[in-house]
Parts: C-alpha cells; structure tokens; sequence
C-alpha cells in the first residue's frame, strides 16, 4: 500500500470505517511524510499499542483454564454471583464452562463494563460458552439462610443446571462454595483474574439488573431501574418514606425502619422468579 497517493480525508475515512487496526496501513503510513499522516501514524501506533497489552491481559485470564486443560481437567466452570449487598432484590449466581481454544473479546470483571458493553459481551458468552447456567435465591431464602448461605444455594442450583457437568469449579472470592462435592479453588478478585469467572460475573450481573428493572415496573417509588436495589442515599431515603416492600431484605433495612413505617403491598400478578 503507497498512501502517499491517497488524500489525507481517504486515509481518515480508512481508519474509521476499519475495524482494529490495519497493519499494512500502519507500515505504510511509517513512510508517509506529511504531517498528517505522520499524525494518523502515530494514532494506529498508539492503537495498536494497546491491542497488544489487551491481548496479554487477555490471555492471561486463560491461564487457570489452560493449565487445568493441559493436565486434562475439565470440564471446568467459573462461578460468581451479583447481589451480595443491596437492600432489595435476590442475588443471582451464574455458572459458565468457557473454551479455552478461542477467547472472548473484552471479557473483563463485570464491573469494569458500561450496562452495554456488558450486554453485548454477555451475548457473546452465552453463543461461545460450551455450557452456561443461571440460578436465583429469593428475598425470602436470603432471609431464611442469611445471605451468604443464599448464594451458595443460588451457586448449587446454578452447578446443576449447567447442561455439562463441570470436574471443577472456580470460584470467586476466598470461600468454597458449602454442600458441593467437585473439586474447587477460589480465588479473590478473580472476575478479574480469571475467564470463566469474570464470564459468570458478567451474566449474574446482567440478569440481575433485568430482573430489578423488572421490579421497578412493579414498585416505580424506589428507583430500582437505577440503583438495582442498593443502598443509594435516595433508596433509602424512599423507603423511609414509603415503606418496605416484599422485596426488600428486612435483615438489610432493620435501621431503617420502625413500627410505623408503612409497608407495601405486592402487586397483583408480580412474580420473581428468574
């Protein structure tokens, strides 16, 4: 390629309407003296740059799931959960075996995606996986089972719905998963160390949000198409100022509210159940 014989406007428009980074017009653009292209040079350079150290990165997310394939473990599934710590809601557990022969592009920790990129990138787990599950325990086991027994409940049921039994479990955080049998490893941040993990982070995450815009269809007061359930100062503010409802987690709220807080009806027809 000479993009000496192209106009500075035509080499722009190759670069926006390409996808990565051209290397051939990034070599060619090397010997390209105007000052313009010496200027688009040095923006592929940068970009490609980059694509550089987010294949590193990503290839390092691989790395538990290739060792473990090399010894011929597996299948191996990735778990984690989203919930953990909001006022109101369930919390969601995914469970996700990835292939360890191709990556996913940008998979990151759940909470280092925009709510689209997250979606977008919670489709592509869904096409790729080889097996992917989702589970949910409700308000009331979290009230029942506290809310740490809850999401080991939620991850089990997650485990059994998964349509490839795993022969390990990677698991988030520094807590093995209670009642499991399969061989596991934890490993705190590891949405953000680990694929299978930050894959399972990535589709609690945006099921769980679905799930509390759904409930601010039902209860529109508190805000839960924003705050998802969290304790923002407007949530509980609001629940000051309306009550609790069924979905809110009493054990959460307790200094909150007093005897003459008004509570909330459930309404006609409204079902959680994933």
């Amino acid at each position: 390629m000479d993009t000496t014989k192209l106009t500075l406007a035509e080499i722009g428009r190759l670069i926006k309407n390409t996808a990565g980074v051209d290397r051939e017009l990034h070599d060619a653009l090397r010997n390209d003296d105007r000052i313009g292209a010496r200027e688009f040079f040095h923006v592929l350079s940068r970009r490609l740059e980059c694509e550089v150290v987010e294949a590193c990165r990503l290839r390092a997310m691989y790395e538990r799931e290739e060792m473990l394939a090399a010894r011929g473990v597996g299948p191996v599934a990735g778990l984690d959960e989203a919930g953990r710590g909001p006022l109101a809601g369930p919390v969601v557990a995914a469970a996700v075996v990835l292939p360890v022969e191709r990556f996913i592009p940008g998979l990151n920790d759940s909470k280092k995606l925009s709510p689209a990129r997250r979606e977008q990138t919670a489709a592509e787990i869904c096409n790729q996986a080889e097996a992917w599950a989702i589970a949910v325990a409700s308000v009331t086991e979290i009230e029942r089972y506290n809310i740490l027994g809850a999401t080991f409940l939620a991850m089990r049921r997650a485990i059994r719905l998964l349509s490839v039994p795993p022969r390990r479990l990677l698991v988030d955080g520094n807590l093995e998963i209670r009642g499991i049998h399969i061989p596991q490893s934890t490993l705190v941040d590891g949405d953000a160390k680990c694929a299978s993990i930050a894959a399972a982070s990535i589709l609690a995450k945006v099921w769980r949000d679905r799930l509390m815009v759904r409930c601010h269809e039902a209860f529109p007061e508190y805000g839960f198409d924003r705050n998802k359930g969290y304790g923002t100062r407007e949530h509980c503010e609001d629940i000051i100022r309306f009550g609790p409802t069924p979905i809110h987690r009493g054990q959460f709220i307790a200094g909150l509210i007093s005897t003459r807080t008004p509570k909330i009806a459930i309404p006609a027809g409204f079902r959680l159940n994933g």
